[in-house]
Formats: structure tokens, sequence, C-alpha cells
């Protein structure tokens, strides 16, 4: 678990990082700053706004007119999982666990209903290419008058979605069918991470989370964590790197279920539609370089590199299952160091290095991700953006634009004394100096 994911935990029971302001305006001068240097989009265009906001109006009856033309699952246990600050609920899971095979529902906002190519908001989205994480402060990829209520999948609401059903092999978990259609569905609950931890810990906590007692969402999510678990454990046997091995249950499930979900689709795009698609392909790093990343961990006090593995990938994973808590970071900094970008690609082929994936692209965030706003299109009208080469290109340069910043960001609230860990899980409170 990283320090943010710790400080995440306790972030609930304390109030946000205070701050007077001046500093408030040193901010938002070094914000402003940094988004002129790395030409990020804040404000958006009158015509987005104006176009988002009516795509807002008469929601209920927009969605009773798609009912018909869709799956209705608004009577499956359904839940989201999100962090405590989270504006937006953009997937929801639902199981069933039977004897012969295990059932998971991925529902994620239906965005491509309200954004399409003929849209502002699409061509807007295309400029952007992501929404840009700072620490209590979000530059958005789609107006959050519309991300934060038509497409985010809030608790007790009907809401249009599109759905990744998968049924699993329950000793092998690879996939027996996989269905993906667009829906209607209906959120039983919002969960913080906390709260999901709590309830694994605690079933009789979902009475104090639920609107409908019949719904046994305490069982539900002890079957999902079981499944989680298991994927999580056959991913690192199978090669997959992962750098965080003591992550708590909440976010192992959701990584888990949404690596689970976009290998599926990548799988429909690839096999089944055999259409061109915005992947994600991983190069790896040369043998010199592995080489160099292990010497590196191997040099650092109290750890030692496993020498059981072929492979680097489950050599760092077993290093990391037992090294001490003050070193997690340097090997995992260690082993970025030498990683190759991941990028976007109209080509799959290659794969994805780190996850040990032949194949893989993103659909579960179709809120924050061009990528996924544009493999929900593909998928669901089988039409491809005859400038898909271009896009992918642009989208893995504001992605590496986004992450600088925030980089850049992070440093200048380490120079000011802030923390940054504090400041993202806590917020910002700007109080009078009197």
């Amino acid at each position: 678990m990283t320090s943010d994911q710790a400080a995440a935990g306790t972030a609930e029971g304390q109030g946000p990082v205070e701050i007077d302001e001046e500093m408030a305006r040193h901010l938002a001068n070094k914000r402003e700053d940094l988004f002129e240097k790395f030409e990020l989009r804040d404000d958006f265009p009158p015509e987005v706004l104006e176009e988002a906001q009516e795509r807002t109006e008469d929601v209920q009856s927009e969605i009773e007119a798609e009912i018909d033309d869709r799956a209705d699952l608004r009577e499956m246990p359904t839940w989201t999982t999100d962090p405590v600050d989270a504006q937006d609920f953009d997937d929801a899971l639902s199981i069933e666990v039977n004897e012969d095979e295990i059932v998971l529902w991925v529902h994620i906002a239906d965005v491509t209903h309200y954004v399409h190519p003929d849209s502002e908001m699409w061509a807007e989205a295309l400029k952007r290419a992501n929404t840009i994480y700072l620490p209590a402060y979000t530059v958005h990829m789609l107006p959050p008058v519309l991300a934060e209520t038509v497409c985010s999948l809030v608790p007790h609401e009907d809401r249009l979605a599109h759905t990744v059903e998968m049924h699993l092999d329950p000793e092998t978990l690879s996939y027996e069918t996989i269905d993906i259609y667009k829906s209607v569905v209906r959120s039983d609950a919002r969960l913080t991470y906390s709260q999901a931890e709590r309830l694994l810990d605690e079933p009789d906590s979902a009475d104090d989370l639920l609107e409908d007692p019949e719904v046994d969402l305490a069982t539900k999510c002890e079957q999902v964590w079981d499944l989680a678990q298991q994927l999580h454990e056959q991913r690192k046997e199978d090669g997959s790197l992962v750098l965080n091995p003591r992550r708590d249950r909440a976010h192992t499930i959701i990584e888990e279920c949404m690596l689970k979900a976009n290998k599926a689709v990548t799988h429909t795009l690839q096999w089944d539609m055999g259409v061109e698609a915005m992947f994600r392909v991983h190069p790896q790093p040369t043998p010199d370089q592995w080489n160099e990343a292990l010497r590196e961990i191997q040099d650092l006090d109290g750890v030692s590199v496993s020498a059981t593995a072929d492979d680097p990938r489950i050599a760092v994973n077993e290093t990391l299952e037992e090294a001490p808590e003050r070193q997690l970071g340097k090997i995992q900094r260690a082993v970025m160091r030498v990683m190759p970008r991941a990028k976007y690609m109209a080509d799959p082929f290659g794969g994805h290095h780190a996850l040990n994936f032949e194949i893989y692209g993103h659909f579960t965030s179709p809120i924050r991700r061009l990528s996924d706003l544009v493999n929900h299109w593909i998928v669901h009208n089988n039409d491809v953006p005859t400038n898909l080469d271009e896009l992918c290109s642009h989208a893995s340069d504001k992605q590496k634009d986004a992450e600088q910043c925030e980089r850049e960001y992070r440093q200048f609230l380490e120079e000011v004394g802030l923390d940054p860990g504090a400041v993202n899980n806590r917020g910002i409170e700007v109080v009078d100096e009197d």
C-alpha cells in the first residue's frame, strides 16, 4: 500500500488541510503556470457547457424511453466503490456465484449515449484526452455538470450503462462467455473504500448503507472479494507485475474486476469484432535494464532479490512480498525507472509487459479517459474513427503531460510546506488568518 493509500484510509475521519488566502493564490498561480506550460485546458468553452447542461434535462424520461431497447438490470444487486471524495461513479459491480460458474457484471456509465462524434463535448474531450487529478484540484475531460449527474451511477437512481457480463469457469477463472451490451442499472449503495473494508469485516454494517434491506450486500462483497483474491494470485503466478502487494481488499476488488472487464472487451474487439481500437501497449525493458533494476534492489538494506524465478516480474513480486515496509517505495522506483512508457496504439500486438497480457485496452473509465470513450463507441457502433492513429498518439502525449504536471505540482506543494498526500486525500479549506 502506498503512503497516499494509507492516508486515504483515515481521510474520512479528518478535516481538510487548512491554508490562508495568500497560499491559495500562490497555488492557483502555480496551477495556471503549469496549465500554460503543458497546454492543458481548464475552463470549458461556453458551447460545450451549454450542450452538457441540455443533456442533463429531463433525465428520467429519457431513461424510460431507452428501457425497452436495453437489458433491464435494475433489480440486480449492484454497488459502486470509490474514494470518499469521488464526485462521479462511472463503474459498478454485480456478482452471482453458482456451482458451475461465476458470473461477474461490470456496469460502466454509458457516456457515449450523451457524448458522441457529432457533439461539442466529444470534440472537446478529444482535445483534452483525459482527466487530470492534481491534489485537491481536478481538470476534467468532460463537463462535471454531465459527468457528475446523468453519467454517474449514483445510488437509488436509474442510469444508462454499458455492461460487460463475464461467465467464468470457477476453477480456472477463464472466460466461458463474454457479452457486452447496453443496459439500465440502479445502484443499491455507494461505498467508499473504507466502508467496503468495514463491510468485509462487519457484515451487519450493510444495514446502515442500504435503502433496500432485501439486498444481501455483505454476501455479494464477500463473493467478489473471494473472486478478486483468486484473480490477483493468478495474475502474479502468470507473471503480471504487482508493485502494490499490500493493497487493501477494497482496492484489490476494483483493480481486479476492472482488469478482467478491460481484458474481456479487448478480446471482443480483437478476436470477435476484428477491428482496430485504442489498445494499451507496454513494451518490455531490455535484459540489461532489468538487470540494472534487480541489482539496485539487491543493494537495498534488508532486501534480497528472489532467485527462484526466471521471470524478473515474478522475482520482483516475490521480493516485494518479503521486503521490509521501509524499502517498498525504493523497490517500486527502481522498477519504474527502467520501464518504458505504456502508450495507446491501434495495433495491440506487442502486448502489455507489466500486466503480462498479450493484448489489452481500456473500457471502464469513459468519464476520464479518451481511450475508453472511443472504445465504447467502437464496441457499440462498430465505427472506428478514421483518425484513430492520431488519437492514439495524442492520448499518449497528453497522458505524459498530465503525469508531469501532477509531478511538478506535488513537488511545489512540498516546497511550500504542504503534504501532497494529505492534500490529495483530505482536500483544502481556505481560512481567514483572523
